[in-house]
């Protein structure tokens, strides 16, 4: 297939599509944990992608494909103010991860809820004999 041939540029199109649908899941974003660290970074303040770069010991490239992808996913929203670049937390698109974690939070406060009863249950025995 040569690159101007019209079902190589149809193929391009899909696959380019299918990328970037895929790399918009927000638990594949935070999968990585170079994207986890800008998340707590930029949740604290609103920083230039400059400032992002600064904190980590990788190339402005390789954060700035890192941010593209919370982007993407909806983690972050950017904000142009001139010619500087500002980006910011998306609350609403973390909730989609506490949703999904939710029911795991509730499953596991049960769990230690009875542990604790029967802890408390077995001291109570000890220190009454």
């Amino acid at each position: 297939m040569q690159p101007n041939d019209c079902t190589y540029i149809c193929y391009r199109l899909v696959a380019d599509k299918i990328n970037s649908i895929m790399r918009r899941d927000v638990f594949q974003a935070i999968a990585d944990p170079t994207r986890r660290d800008i998340i707590v970074l930029i949740a604290k303040k609103t920083m230039t992608p400059n400032t992002v770069a600064d904190s980590f010991d990788l190339s402005r490239q390789a954060i700035s494909k890192h941010i593209n992808i919370l982007l993407e996913c909806g983690l972050l929203s950017l904000n142009i103010e001139g010619r500087e670049y500002y980006y910011s937390i998306e609350p609403k698109k973390l909730a989609e991860v506490n949703d999904w974690l939710d029911p795991f939070r509730k499953m596991w406060e049960d769990r230690f809820t009875k542990l604790d009863k029967v802890l408390n249950n077995l001291k109570s025995k000890k220190n009454g004999k």
